[in-house]
């Protein structure tokens, strides 16, 4: 009788059925749901995780040109044999739960790079130059916004071995520990790719010399 008033109620409208959805055990509802998130977040961290291979990235040819200009920095080939992919700089990790919010919004934004690939937009090394300043401008201000946590995840200023380094990077160093700094963006800039924040200094100049004038 139950079955036939729940039918009857269905036939009536959708909506009245979602009010009133058909008896179910509790273990099955939970069986259900888990299964069917496990599906769900796998599937999305898998995608998400092919896509963000190097491979990948380099199946659009135009991004092999910052690729050979990564190929010969210390972040791709040094004495220890640690390197990093693509995504590691431009991907924020997710070592925090909270991350893979930012993570996800990072691939989102990523389509843009798929709307100028079939656009053509920096398809030839000429126009990629044309756009480089404007490319890094928003990487620059992407990675000042997570407080460099594309740095971070692989740098930790507190546990650097300040005997090893520079005495302009120690002082600099401390200093950044004393004022609490770590958005890592704001002094390193153009050490994976060709180094254009000279341009931008150049530009910020040309600016405050407009400015005075």
């Amino acid at each position: 009788m139950a079955d036939e008033a729940q039918k009857t109620e269905c036939k009536d409208g959708f909506f009245r059925c979602l009010m009133k959805p058909p008896k179910c055990s509790l273990l099955r509802m939970i069986v259900i749901g888990v299964t069917g998130g496990i599906i769900i977040w796998g599937g999305l961290n898998t995608g998400m995780e092919w896509t963000n291979r190097t491979e990948f990235c380099l199946s659009c040819h135009e991004m092999s040109i910052p690729y050979e200009e990564l190929k010969q920095t210390v972040h791709y080939k040094n004495r220890s044999g640690t390197t990093v992919s693509c995504a590691d700089c431009h991907v924020a990790g997710s070592k925090h739960p909270l991350d893979y919010v930012r993570k996800l919004t990072m691939k989102l934004l990523a389509a843009r790079d798929v709307i100028g690939h079939i656009k053509g937009t920096v398809d030839t090394p000429e126009k990629f130059e044309a756009h480089r300043l404007a490319m890094a401008k928003r990487v620059w201000d992407s990675m000042k916004a997570s407080d460099s946590r594309e740095c971070r995840n692989c740098h930790d200023i507190k546990t650097m071995d300040t005997t090893r380094q520079k005495d302009r990077a120690v002082v600099k160093h401390d200093g950044a520990i004393e004022d609490g700094k770590t958005s890592c963006i704001d002094c390193h800039k153009g050490i994976a790719h060709k180094p254009v924040h000279q341009l931008l200094e150049q530009e910020e100049a040309v600016k405050a010399a407009r400015k005075a004038g």
